[in-house]
């Protein structure tokens, strides 16, 4: 290892020991000199001005939750071909392929999802 690197990796545990501690200690810190004065009106969910007629915590739609999962799985699989994109010029005509497979792949799946009904909402 290369003094510039040792020097490098040091500054990077203090930077990361810097962060942890202040991250640690500033809601501490506010809890400590924050302000506590709670009453019936702070407590209440603010619902655009209106008051609430029923508690907040009502019925959720799966529909939600299942968009949001297949939002982040397909996102998380195109994120995968930006080292790809970045690399391309590097690379020969077997990782063209292998794009292309992967790309195949995550349209499968699209296909799937959307012949499934996943994508629609009046059911």
């Amino acid at each position: 290892m290369e003094p510039n690197e040792s020097i490098a990796w040091v500054a990077l545990g203090v930077a990361g020991a810097l962060a942890l501690i202040i991250a640690s200690a500033l809601p501490f810190i506010s809890s400590l000199l924050g302000p506590r004065r709670p009453s019936d009106v702070k407590l209440q969910s603010y619902e655009c001005g209106i008051t609430p007629e029923q508690e907040a915590m009502g019925p959720v739609s799966v529909r939600f939750g299942v968009t949001a999962m297949l939002f982040l799985l397909f996102d998380i699989e195109v994120v995968f071909l930006y080292p790809w994109a970045a690399a391309f010029g590097r690379m020969g005509l077997f990782a063209v392929f292998e794009a292309l497979v992967f790309l195949a792949i995550l349209a499968v799946g699209y296909l799937w999802v959307w012949k499934r009904g996943a994508f629609e909402w009046d059911k």
